[in-house]
């Protein structure tokens, strides 16, 4: 079976791989395009330029494996049409997303620009409005992989932790879960809302002026899901009944250096982030590995992703 790597991993886990029983098509990823040997294969796993393939040339492609966890750039047509499996890297980001969420909590919370911005100016000068995070309630928008190690750091201090998903189900480390529908409560009840959730048709600009509105003052809002989720120019209509916002996704990225968002005191913008980790690679051969393992063997990846759902 021809399988397409555009990256390669280590030679130990090139062989691995290969020992799954396949033969490896490789082409380097900047330089990635359809050739006849690259639509001939069978399944591929294209680490970053996905958008530089024609997947409809490609007419024995029966699953592809993404590096990314979003997949917004993949026709989605064309697999829909040609029932073709499409995986992701999920869960592969989760623990140091999860982490840089519970760094900027705190970062809010005991007021850590404030502190930087006085060592720069050799400012000696206490702050008595510093909060705990014990006793805090956060809400979760999306309780996958990232949800999931949020809630679990965040119990750690303390936390209540509330969670959202379609149905409303309970999962491990919530205390308790609501419907989608339901999720207006989240944003009333919670002193900290964090966003996690994938982009769909439901999703996008769900997080507007109404939600904000419901807030409360002094409460803390944070993006880490996809950057359409959140109407900027209302956030920053907001912004002021907000102890803290952090943001590491945005519509259009990079922001522009003209968007006023950057002057907003209270806001922590980081360049798309929090995903990078010294343990990425690891955790991504895992996933990769899996699902070529699952698909050579039962004709279908461990997890793929449901394309018309959008996750």
């Amino acid at each position: 079976m021809k399988l397409l790597i555009t990256k390669k991993f280590d030679d130990e886990k090139m062989k691995m791989i290969e020992d799954l029983g396949y033969d490896i098509v490789f082409m380097e990823d900047r330089k990635l395009q359809n050739t006849p040997e690259v639509n001939s294969v069978d399944v591929a796993y294209v680490y970053y330029y996905t958008s530089r393939l024609d997947y409809s040339q490609m007419k024995n492609l029966k699953f592809l494996q993404l590096a990314s966890v979003g997949f917004d750039h993949i026709p989605k047509y064309v697999f829909v049409e040609n029932n073709i499996y499409l995986s992701n890297n999920n869960g592969g980001y989760s623990v140091p997303i999860a982490e840089f969420a519970v760094m900027n909590v705190l970062n809010i919370y005991k007021n850590s620009k404030k502190f930087f911005k006085n060592q720069n100016e050799s400012l000696w000068k206490v702050d008595m409005s510093l909060l705990e995070l014990v006793g805090k309630r956060a809400g979760i928008l999306g309780t996958g992989g990232i949800g999931m190690e949020t809630a679990k750091r965040l119990k750690a201090f303390g936390v209540e932790v509330w969670g959202v998903n379609t149905s409303g189900r309970d999962v491990e480390y919530f205390d308790k879960c609501f419907k989608s529908e339901d999720m207006d409560i989240i944003f009333r009840e919670c002193d900290i809302v964090i966003a996690v959730m994938p982009s769909t048709k439901e999703t996008e600009g769900m997080i507007n002026r109404d939600k904000f509105e419901m807030m409360k003052e002094g409460s803390v809002f944070m993006n880490l899901g996809r950057g359409n989720l959140v109407n900027l120019d209302d956030l920053e209509e907001y912004a002021s009944k907000f102890r803290g916002i952090a943001l590491d996704v945005f519509d259009k990225e990079p922001l522009s250096k003209e968007r006023s968002l950057w002057n907003v005191e209270n806001l922590i913008i980081t360049p798309h982030n929090s995903w990078v980790s010294d343990r990425n690679n690891d955790r991504l051969f895992e996933n990769v590995y899996r699902n070529l393992k699952a698909f050579i063997e039962t004709g279908k990846p461990e997890k793929y992703v449901d394309i018309k759902r959008g996750y």
